[in-house]
């Protein structure tokens, strides 16, 4: 944990950081749509991102970051169905580090963006609820409880997306932006499940599955301010 809360804080620190040469800086509204999960919103000061500089004319690099409340995330690498998320709701700190291509001239500017992100979970918790019926559904039980633990670790994975900025003069503009992530972060949810239906009685089953992954894939829009340094 310690390992992980420390990784977690550098990597921040670097991306809030203001850099030597800064290309601009952008504070937006950002709104996550996570596949199989809950529509989430940002926490003030919701997401600083355009931390970086120009490679050349053409070609940027960029990072920041997004303090999100996510409502709900859902599972992969398990047996049974979860259309409906398992996991949350739980703070979520996303860091991304993007290669920029990007066109335009004085007045707007169209980016086409791509790279990784790293992102940590704070005060993550299993949705009970939804991870039960989806046991009921998966061991055809008519009730079942799971008592289940996981790991909260940190996770990764690849993103790419566009970004388009209506400059009003050199210094301020506005931009309108749209990023998929794909990635996760390994849960090996473990435990039991107490349950059962008219032919089993109440029974209890351990039940492990050690290669399951918080899906941390969506749809992130964006609606920003830029400060250029033009």
């Amino acid at each position: 944990m310690r390992k992980a809360i420390g990784t977690i804080i550098l990597v921040a620190s670097m991306a809030f950081a203001k850099p030597l040469y800064a290309q601009e800086l952008g504070v937006s509204f950002s709104f996550f749509l996570p596949k199989n999960g809950y529509f989430s919103a940002p926490i003030s000061p919701f997401s600083i991102r355009g931390l970086g500089f120009n490679l050349t004319n053409y070609l940027a690099i960029e990072t920041g970051g997004s303090l999100y409340r996510m409502s709900g995330m859902s599972a992969t690498n398990v047996p049974f169905s979860n259309n409906e998320p398992i996991v949350g709701p739980f703070f979520n700190l996303m860091v991304p580090l993007e290669l920029i291509l990007q066109f335009g001239n004085n007045d707007f500017e169209f980016r086409i963006k791509g790279g990784g992100f790293v992102f940590y979970n704070f005060g993550t918790k299993l949705n009970n609820g939804n991870l039960d019926r989806a046991l009921v559904e998966y061991l055809n039980w008519s009730v079942a409880n799971n008592h289940f633990e996981f790991d909260n670790k940190i996770g990764y994975g690849y993103e790419f997306g566009v970004e388009y900025i209506q400059y009003f003069n050199r210094r301020f503009g506005v931009s309108l932006g749209a990023n998929y992530y794909i990635g996760g972060a390994d849960l090996n949810l473990r435990g039991s499940i107490t349950g059962g239906n008219n032919q089993t009685g109440i029974v209890n089953v351990a039940a492990d599955f050690p290669d399951s992954k918080l899906d941390y894939t969506g749809l992130e829009l964006s609606v920003g301010i830029i400060f250029s340094g033009r």
